[in-house]
């Protein structure tokens, strides 16, 4: 069981990804950095410090010098990953394209993997992981699949139970077998990305989880596990990771962690 950290000292910092969606507060009507609060309590809650990373109009530039402050990284949900990143014509129904936040996550993510810096995907955050690894996406899970289980609308979150194989690190996090999680999304896997171990599906086959082998700290799930304030175990997962890296690097850098 992984716990949170408690000595401020070693308190990593998090970041997490962020829309950039039009939003209103009085008289303004403009674009705007905008996360649902569940994100960042589930990181604070867990001992770590949250910063929002809304995307950046030179994002290697950016991500290179926000990376360097950074303990872990958090690719939250969102509106679909274009389908031109992995060769696919375009679904009617697919979101339209935010290439800025894709290029955005895209070169975080290949930076942290070049810093070592531990990753947790979130749902689109799992669908990006698997593209940047070379992987494809159903754009439309009812029409693939045929079913509306993953998505009920009306901002309502389904509820569906997943099987976690064992000796996966999330097993280690979550424990193996069955586990009922919070789903909201349209698309999933189809292709699994190069490198990339299954870790969790539905009974329909369908992918809920992948994660990394070896000391690379990667860990993506298809559900929102920020939705269930009784369960922090994945956010945990992720800043006991930072927390160690943390720790590792100050003590090969001579300074206080």
């Amino acid at each position: 069981m992984v716990s949170s950290v408690s000595d401020p000292a070693r308190t990593p910092v998090v970041g997490l990804t962020t829309y950039l969606e039009r939003a209103k507060q009085g008289v303004w009507d403009v674009r705007a950095s905008f996360l649902p609060q569940q994100y960042f309590d589930a990181v604070t809650a867990s001992g770590a410090t949250a910063v929002l990373l809304p995307p950046q109009p030179r994002p290697a530039q950016a991500a290179a010098a926000v990376l360097d402050g950074l303990d872990g990284l958090i690719l939250t949900g969102g509106l679909d990953v274009q389908p031109e990143l992995y060769g696919a014509e375009r679904h009617p129904l697919t979101d339209p394209a935010r290439a800025d936040r894709d290029a955005w996550e895209l070169a975080l993510l290949a930076g942290a993997r070049e810093r070592g810096i531990p990753v947790f995907g979130i749902c689109r955050g799992l669908q990006l992981i698997n593209v940047a690894y070379g992987g494809t996406l159903h754009q439309h899970l009812p029409e693939a699949l045929g079913t509306e289980r993953y998505r009920i609308g009306g901002g309502v979150f389904a509820e569906n139970t997943v099987e976690v194989d064992a000796g996966t690190r999330l097993a280690g996090l979550v424990g193996a077998g069955e586990l009922t999680v919070h789903s909201y999304h349209h698309q999933g896997v189809d292709r699994v990305g190069d490198a990339l171990r299954v870790t969790a599906r539905t009974d329909d086959g369908l992918v809920q989880a992948v994660e990394v082998d070896g000391d690379e700290y990667l860990v993506a799930v298809q559900w929102h596990p920020e939705e269930n304030a009784e369960d922090r175990r994945l956010f945990l997962g992720l800043v006991a990771a930072a927390a160690r890296r943390r720790t590792l690097r100050s003590a090969h850098q001579g300074v206080p962690a």
